[in-house]
Parts: structure tokens; sequence; C-alpha cells
């Protein structure tokens, strides 16, 4: 694949659009590995560098207490978390943020493809805590 250096903002944009796609060709109603094999295809014919299921160890003051896998990594820049469920919740932002925190990332987005309409959430790491604030979570 061609590795374009693309601004976060533009980045997250082209991704959306993927995503957008998608769920215009699919729409709602399938498991969430369908959508991620279709995104797959999507974001190689943009031209996108990713990696998929990208697995990662969780530690816990120094131990490892089990692993993780994030759904998609892009362009080394942006960490994709994907939901196929009616409506995204506050769990699901939290899951997003904790992955951002875990893989050391700034900026991720978190896709529902299970509603009538694609949500999607731009998920920022957080500064000081958890807390679900405006300026951590922007849609």
């Amino acid at each position: 694949m061609i590795n374009k250096q693309y601004p976060e903002s533009e980045l997250t944009g082209k991704i959306i659009g993927c995503a957008m796609e998608v769920h215009r060709v699919l729409g709602n109603g399938f498991q969430e590995v369908i959508y991620q094999r279709a995104l797959a295809i999507e974001m190689a014919n943009q031209h996108l560098n990713f990696s998929r299921e990208h697995e990662m160890g969780i530690f816990y003051k120094g131990e490892s207490i089990g692993l993780r896998r994030v759904d998609f990594f892009v362009e080394e820049k942006i960490m994709l978390e994907m939901k196929a469920v009616i409506k995204l919740e506050d769990v699901h932002l939290a899951q997003a943020i904790n992955y951002l925190e875990a893989y050391k990332m700034e900026i991720g987005l978190l896709i529902n493809f299970g509603s009538k309409s694609l949500e999607f959430k731009r998920v920022m790491k957080p500064t000081k805590n958890h807390s679900l604030s405006n300026n951590q979570i922007k849609s």
C-alpha cells in the first residue's frame, strides 16, 4: 500500500468516508466481523495503511492480566474500534478511551454500524482523568 502522510483530521475524515460507504452498501444488521472485513476492503481501495486485530497486553501494576485486540490501527496514527449495536453507550466510549491510553495513542474513532444511520465518535486521549467530558469526546 502507498503510505501517504495524512494530517489526523483528514485521515479521520477518510476513515469515516470509508465507513459510510460500507454502511451505505451493507446497511445495518450484520455481525461486527462482516463490517470489519468490508471496511478493510474499502480502506485498502482508498490506499490507507492499516493493521487489523492488533493485539496488545494489558497490565495491572506491572503484571500481565490479559490481551486485547483493537479492530484497526490506521496509518499508525488512528485507533479504530468498531461496534455493531443498536446504539452507542457511554461504556463503548469509555472502552475506546481506555484503548487509546493502553496503546499510547492520541486520537481514535468509535464507529457503530448497527444503527439505521452510521454512528461515529472521534475520541481523544484524556488529559487528566477518565471522565467523559465534552473536550475528550467529539462527534
